[in-house]
C-alpha cells in the first residue's frame, strides 16, 4: 500500500522529521498539533481555550488537506500538560464536533515540545 503525505500551508509546517499527515489507502494519520500559529510558526498567544482552539482549527486544515473533515476523525488522543484543562478540552471540542464523537484519549504529561500546554493527534477515515 502506497504512503502518501499530506501537507497544507493552512497548518503549522512540520518541526521535525515528519509529515504532517501520511494516508495509508482510506485512512490518514494526523501528526501532533501544538497551538502554532501558521502564520508566524510561534505558540498562539492568548488564554488556554485559545491554545485549545489553535490545535483543533490546525487539525481542521490538516484534514481538509486530505480531502475530509474533522467529522470523519475515528480517535482522537490529547496530550494535556496539566490535566486541569480537561474541561475545557471538552466543552471546545463539542463546537467542533458533533456525535457520534470520536474515540479518544486524554493523557497528562510532563511536557510538550515548545513548551506548549495541549497537543492532539488522530486518525482519520477518509
Amino acid at each position: 500500500m502506497p504512503l502518501t503525505p499530506i501537507a497544507t500551508t493552512n497548518a503549522p509546517q512540520a518541526i521535525g522529521t515528519y509529515s504532517q499527515a501520511i494516508r495509508a489507502g482510506s485512512t490518514v494519520y494526523l501528526s501532533g498539533q501544538i497551538p502554532l500559529d501558521p502564520a508566524t510558526g510561534e505558540l498562539v498567544a492568548g488564554d488556554m481555550e485559545a491554545q485549545v482552539r489553535r490545535v483543533f482549527d490546525n487539525l481542521k486544515a490538516v484534514a481538509e488537506a486530505a480531502g475530509s473533515d474533522l467529522a470523519h476523525i475515528v480517535k482522537l488522543n490529547v496530550y494535556l500538560a496539566d490535566l486541569a484543562h480537561f474541561a475545557l478540552v471538552n466543552r471546545v471540542m463539542a463546537e467542533y464536533f458533533s456525535p457520534p464523537y470520536p474515540a479518544r484519549a486524554a493523557v497528562g504529561v510532563a511536557a510538550l515540545p515548545r513548551g506548549a500546554a495541549v497537543e492532539m493527534d488522530g486518525i482519520l477515515e477518509s
